[in-house]
């Protein structure tokens, strides 16, 4: 049997409910078990809480000796630092990343953090840590989930009388087996180029990723992947993996120790950070959730992307796939209006659209982006009658109806400013620097989150809306908060993302059939925590199909194909190229679709290519969105030392098995020469496939084939030229 189909049977035999904590009160250690994974952890002779394992599933009757700090190697190398502790407060002569500093009102800035209790409920260990003499109390809390994933986060809580100003807060460092040659995985990119995958070998030192723009970045995700230089793969290898569920500023830390401890540390930014704990407060830092598999990478992101589907969405365990999405923005721009969006929208209707969309320039002063931002009342130029007779004709087309807000931010430009220029954020007596002619609100204010909070729920109340593309166009550039207590300023950073998730959740509570994009000028704020209350998400403003090819390769190590929307529009695009209708469809079509073209410029022939290749995704749409995806190739660049076509090849396979589908690039052809055999992988070797491809001529082989020729042999696809592209479908007979 072929390694990968071995894999998937030993990952899928076990059960679902097999995530278990096992604890050997005796040792004072606890055994988390979560799909393929195991994690140790336990007290060592010094009361504190250390890393003892995190790998491949252990056997029940797994036991390891009681936890030992390490000895001091020398002067310079205490145990505090030599030791993979759980949690490492700065002090005690730690020189490496710490978790938790704190700074009391004596002058201490150290922390000891020694062991106090424990008790598991269910999933989760909670295990609590209080400083050696200062009323701080740390609890680390340990969740359990049965696609695979363990997630941390902690909540420090002050005890005592004064208070303590939080510096520095983590939400977990991981500890890899002590070792070398390791490698790292990150993405990181820039507007209309993110989600560029990058892999190098761990070196001695520290290395972060970071963002410390106040929401999650276009430059980097809070996302990680470590394997073996000479073993890991994309279908082989061990892989520890993780992301933080976390929207505002963040940072990640890898380190290498000179002793070959690998630590991976992840939680609020530091930089420009404080928090300020009043007697009996908490702060509790965002969930870091981390994994492990021996299936290499291709296996560590389809556990994410059950994970993503199964906890935490809105709608999880079983989210529906995503509607099929007509935009107006590239028809329109800011010159929208009763008739011209009624025309579009049947012209969507007619193509097979269920889901129709006002892009910007509906409200206020809006006729372009110099002024309206934060006006949400419709403009009565363009909509005279309001919303309701566009509303009433996309459902009479027999869509649903959205609309777009960007609902944190607001111009100079506007009644809103006027009224309320110190909702802005600022500081006072400094500039205010504005990036798309617009300021951000500082939503950590009570008065700014009801005001949002307010004009958002009446807005849908009002109008039968199905959908808001939540949008967010600029990071912070000052971020003050002058009406803050002094010295509490910097909590800005915290405050404001939990009101932010706050404004969502109570809308969705009041609002149960609302769906919400999540968009930041492309992919800027994309995390496992802003996903909690929104839907799917907007990777890139790029939408060029060569372009999305390695976007979306990219976005799919750590998110799933059901959120991640994509949509056809005009060429020339972004880089000036044009590319075929086909090819810009069957990119879009590998997450959700949607179609942004202009569709009063396309000819019949474009009309009925666009709605007979929508009536196919409709057919496929369940496989893409939850199946398993397998990246077969990567979607490489030209390659002018090439000797064959520059492929591109994708496959999804439904979770019971039923069907499979591959979406196959040919960006060039050279020399003459054939398109590579594409060999396919997470299908039943002892099952027979039928065989049917968007075109005929497009395959060349039986139209009745065993999964295990398929795995073997692969498919033989006729792609020629430039820019080709095919889908195949397969069911298993």
């Amino acid at each position: 049997m072929h390694r990968i189909a071995a894999l998937l049977i030993v990952a899928m035999s076990i059960p679902a409910a097999a995530q278990t904590i096992r604890s050997t009160p005796e040792k004072l250690q606890w055994t988390l078990n979560a799909g393929e994974m195991s994690y140790v952890i336990g007290v060592n002779d010094q009361k504190m809480l250390q890393s003892l394992y995190w790998g491949p599933r252990l056997a029940p009757n797994a036991s390891f000796p009681p936890a030992q700090a390490h000895p001091e190697r020398a002067s310079f190398d205490p145990p505090v630092a030599t030791t993979p502790l759980e949690y490492a407060g700065w002090g005690a002569g730690l020189f490496t990343e710490p978790a938790l500093k704190v700074d009391s009102p004596d002058g201490n800035r150290t922390l000891i953090l020694l062991y106090q209790d424990a008790r598991v409920t269910g999933p989760q260990l909670e295990v609590t840590l209080k400083d050696a003499t200062e009323p701080v109390l740390v609890h680390l809390f340990y969740q359990l989930y049965p696609q695979g994933i363990l997630a941390r986060w902690t909540r420090i809580e002050n005890t005592g009388a004064q208070p303590v100003r939080i510096e520095q807060a983590a939400s977990a460092t991981f500890n890899l087996p002590p070792a070398t040659g390791y490698e790292w995985s990150w993405l990181s990119g820039q507007w209309a180029g993110e989600w560029q995958l990058h892999t190098a070998p761990i070196q001695a030192g520290t290395q972060s990723i970071e963002s410390r723009r106040g929401s999650t970045s276009h430059q980097a995700n809070p996302w990680f992947s470590v394997g073996r230089s000479a073993e890991t793969t994309e279908t082989s290898g061990p892989v520890w993996f993780g992301e933080l569920g976390w929207s505002g500023s963040w940072r990640l830390t890898l380190e290498d120790t000179a002793l070959n401890l690998v630590r991976i540390t992840a939680g609020f930014n530091p930089f420009d950070f404080s928090y300020t704990l009043a007697r009996g407060e908490t702060l509790q830092t965002p969930p870091f959730y981390a994994g492990y598999t021996a299936g290499g990478r291709g296996e560590a992101s389809r556990i994410l992307h059950r994970f993503l589907l199964e906890a935490i969405l809105p709608s999880h365990p079983d989210p529906r796939p995503r509607p099929i999405i007509y935009n107006s923005w590239e028809a329109t721009g800011f010159n929208v209006n009763e008739s011209g969006q009624m025309a579009l929208a049947e012209k969507a209707a007619a193509i097979g659209v269920e889901r129709f969309v006002i892009d910007d320039g509906w409200f206020g002063a809006r006729n372009d982006d110099h002024a309206g931002l934060g006006d949400w009342n419709v403009n009565p130029q363009k909509f005279p009658h309001g919303l309701k007779p566009v509303i009433d004709r996309v459902h009479a087309l027999g869509m649903d109806f959205g609309l777009w807000v960007e609902p944190e931010m607001v111009n100079l430009d506007s009644d809103l400013y006027r009224a309320h220029p110190d909702w802005a954020m600022h500081f006072p007596n400094r500039q205010r620097t504005e990036q798309r002619n617009q300021l951000v609100l500082n939503l950590a204010r009570q008065d700014v989150k009801d005001y949002v909070f307010h004009f958002l729920d009446e807005l849908v109340t009002d109008n039968d809306i199905a959908f808001l593309k939540w949008d967010y166009n600029r990071n912070w550039s000052e971020p003050g908060w002058d009406t803050a207590p002094d010295g509490d300023q910097k909590e800005i950073y915290v405050r404001y993302i939990q009101n932010l998730y706050d404004i969502l959740s109570r809308l969705r509570q009041k609002h149960p059939k609302l769906e919400i994009e999540s968009c930041s000028g492309g992919g800027g704020r994309v995390d496992l925590g802003i996903l909690r209350y929104t839907d799917e998400v907007w990777p890139s403003d790029n939408t060029d199909a060569l372009d999305r090819l390695s976007i979306q390769d990219g976005f799919t190590h750590a998110y799933a194909p059901q959120i991640m929307v994509a949509w056809v529009t005009d060429v020339p695009n972004y880089n000036s190229r044009s590319t075929p209708l086909q090819f810009r469809f069957l990119t879009a079509m590998q997450g959700a679709l949607g179609v942004g073209a202009n569709l009063n410029k396309f000819s019949e022939n474009e009309l009925a290519e666009s709605r007979s290749l929508i009536a196919l995704y409709k057919t496929i749409r369940p496989t893409i969105a939850h199946g398993r995806l397998y990246r077969l190739t990567e979607p490489a660049p030209p390659n002018p030392a090439a000797d064959a076509a520059q492929p591109s090849n994708v496959e999804y396979v439904a979770q019971d098995g039923s069907q499979a589908v591959v979406l196959a690039y040919l960006h060039s052809q050279r020399f003459g020469l054939s398109y590579p055999a594409v060999v396919l992988r997470g299908l039943d070797p002892n099952a027979t496939y039928t065989i049917k491809p968007l075109h005929p001529s497009q395959y060349t082989g039986e139209l009745n084939v065993s999964g295990s020729i398929l795995m073997g042999q692969g498919l033989a696809l006729n792609l020629q030229g430039d820019y080709d592209s095919t889908v195949v479908v397969l069911t298993r007979r």
